[in-house]
């Protein structure tokens, strides 16, 4: 089974878990923490997935780091050290935020600008673009790029929309060299 087979297993069990039980967004919520603590904590990564460290250490470990976390968070985890599949952690996260988001009708999009966006500048951007891809909202991220000149370019998944002023310039100037 290749690896995002086995991720999408383990978050769709979750996720159906988390759905029965009514608590969907702060499992989600805490997915999220954990993800960036193991992206932010490579001694952590390594030492959960050393083959040195048995699965009831490995447990005691994830216990104490992890103490207060949803029963069905920890459980999961506890789940992956028992399968071996710890090293996929970070896959099953990523798996789940996605289950989550279409069940919301929620996708995550990052808008490019030179200046940080207001609320309702974000809250227009979210409404006009969501329906254009079949969602009822946008989870906006917003990164700021002075490259851009002005205007904003707004990524969705593999999907770019691109208003910048150096982009429209960019064409411009392949216009005129090919003309």
């Amino acid at each position: 089974m290749s690896q995002s087979v086995v991720a999408e297993r383990y978050a769709t069990a979750v996720f159906e878990l988390a759905q029965q039980h009514g608590q969907t967004a702060s499992i989600q919520e805490e997915l999220n923490e954990l993800k960036q603590a193991f992206r932010d904590n490579k001694g952590l990564n390594e030492l959960l997935t050393s083959p040195k460290l048995s699965a009831a250490k490995k447990k005691d470990v994830i216990k104490t780091v992890f103490n207060g976390v949803n029963p069905i968070v920890m459980n999961t985890l506890f789940v992956l050290v028992d399968a071996k599949r710890l090293d996929e952690v970070q896959n099953v996260f990523e798996q789940f935020h996605k289950l989550a988001n279409d069940a919301a009708g929620i996708a995550d999009a990052k808008v490019y600008s030179t200046i940080p966006l207001t609320e309702m500048e974000t809250n227009s951007i979210s409404s006009t673009f969501a329906q254009k891809i079949g969602k009822q909202s946008l989870r906006i991220e917003n990164i700021i790029d002075p490259s851009l000149i002005g205007g904003i370019r707004l990524q969705i998944g593999n999907q770019i929309y691109d208003s910048s002023l150096s982009a429209k310039l960019s064409k411009l100037k392949r216009n005129l060299i090919g003309s």
